[in-house]
């Protein structure tokens, strides 16, 4: 069932907070360009995607004092919220042809942005910490990213099929998205590139799998409870959930300890990512809800034809057990406007994971499934299960796989799922409605909720190199 509830936070922190795509990978996927009714009136014409860019504050602030981090959530939500309705007057203007007004736009946004960060200084100040110097954070800009509408922009119209709302027009989808035939490759056309390292003497070569269901019980939410604990629609896109039943905004420890989960072996970890929807002009149920319709994700929502976590080790030495309530985010959401630096997550097709793409959607060649690989940290500081910014308490193993000092390796999810994608169909994951559905904003979100003993069990396994599965 699709689930959006909006509930009182339990006590713990409160916080942060598609248009058909491409006449061309047309090209690519074999379509007929005149099939496309483009926004653009001649499919020669250059024009540009235009989205907001703020700076990041949730990922920039890496020491909040607890006592503060409820309140600083709740800034970092209204901060979110703000820029979403900002996004929204400014396609709303660009439609309605006002390309060259938006400067008071960005005025109102700021002033919106400065009382928010106000008090969240105040609110780092009243906690005895040191507040970063927040104001130089309120200005946002335009980022502007030319397209070339000869025959693949996916910014407009009614679907391909002729689905159409009953105010005439694809069910949303005619929304301007800012995608283009960029963002799309034909997977056959790139070169190998994925390296792994070399296995040395002592390495940790056993793998743990959990199996734990496609979320065929439907389990969605706008929700993230890792990074907006207690605030609903708090990701303003909808995730696919497998493993615990109960993840949503208001969880924490003892209620995902106390619910039933989809894992065979009963681990009540919560697993999570952006939803992956064809673009093909239907109504999704959510075409109205947040998190659906109203922040600019439609479409059809793809159930992956697998979903496969898998933990893995360390080619340089052994792993230490994940602690529970562990909290692990890959990627980054708002990797568009904040640059790829945290972008993890990678795209290809079966029969070519050989070769990823991060910044570009895959056309895989017929009986091929598209790929989403998301890999997780796998070094630990040895103290911390969160940080402040969701990031600084893990780290990433460097080329060689060795954790960097004072970290040590724990074993390594990766959350893949591959999806039947129809022929001469296009697709998009959600995402924030600035970040325009781009490919390289994929991510995914962990809790773990293994007891002790399961936790130790997976170490055992990768450590004594037996293949296992939960």
């Amino acid at each position: 069932m699709m689930r959006n509830r909006a509930r009182r936070p339990r006590g713990r922190r409160s916080g942060r907070a598609v248009a058909l795509p491409i006449a061309a990978v047309v090209a690519a996927a074999g379509i007929a360009a005149g099939s496309w009714a483009l926004f653009f009136q001649s499919s020669g014409e250059k024009t540009e995607a235009v989205t907001i860019s703020c700076p990041d504050v949730a990922n920039l602030l890496t020491n909040v004092p607890v006592a503060a981090r409820q309140a600083v959530d709740m800034s970092v939500a209204s901060l979110n919220e703000q820029l979403n309705n900002a996004v929204a007057q400014l396609d709303q203007a660009r439609a309605a042809g006002a390309q060259n007004s938006n400067d008071v736009l960005l005025t109102d946004l700021e002033r919106q942005r400065r009382q928010s960060l106000g008090a969240m200084s105040a609110a780092i100040t009243q906690a005895a910490g040191q507040p970063p110097s927040l104001e130089k954070m309120a200005p946002c800009e335009f980022k502007r990213q030319a397209v070339d509408n000869s025959g693949q922009s996916v910014s407009a119209l009614a679907g391909r099929n002729g689905k159409r709302n009953r105010n005439g027009n694809g069910d949303g989808d005619a929304a301007d998205s800012g995608l283009s035939r960029r963002d799309f490759a034909d997977i056959t056309k790139v070169e190998p590139n994925v390296e792994n390292p070399r296995q040395q003497r002592n390495a940790s070569v056993g793998s743990f799998v959990s199996e734990c269901g496609r979320n065929e019980n439907q389990h969605f939410n706008s929700d993230n409870v890792i990074v907006a604990p207690g605030v609903s629609n708090g990701a303003h896109h909808m995730h696919d959930y497998v493993g615990n039943l109960s993840t949503d905004a208001n969880s924490d420890l003892d209620s995902l300890k106390a619910s039933g989960t989809t894992c065979a072996d009963g681990d009540r970890s919560a697993h999570y990512w952006p939803v992956l929807r064809l673009l093909d002009g239907s109504r999704e149920r959510d075409a109205a809800a947040p998190g659906g319709g109203r922040d600019k994700n439609v479409g059809k929502i793809l159930t992956p034809a697998s979903v496969t976590l898998s933990y893995k080790g360390n080619a340089v030495g052994k792993v230490t057990p994940m602690p529970q309530d562990m909290r692990l985010i890959t990627g980054d959401a708002k990797a568009f406007t904040n640059g790829q630096k945290d972008a993890r997550a990678s795209w290809s097709c079966t029969g070519f994971e050989n070769r990823e793409l991060k910044t570009k959607y895959p056309v895989c060649p017929p009986g091929s499934q598209v790929v989403r690989s998301l890999k997780f940290p796998d070094c630990w500081d040895g103290r911390n299960l969160d940080s402040a910014n969701h990031r600084t308490h893990v780290a990433f193993s460097n080329g060689k796989n060795t954790c960097k000092k004072g970290f040590q390796a724990i074993p390594q999810l990766t959350q893949r799922l591959t999806y039947d994608v129809p022929p001469n169909s296009f697709f998009a994951i959600d995402s924030f409605p600035e970040q325009r559905h781009q490919p390289v904003t994929d991510h995914g979100d962990f809790i773990n909720v293994m007891n002790p003993g399961q936790a130790k069990r997976a170490a055992d396994c990768i450590n004594f190199g037996q293949q296992c599965k939960g």
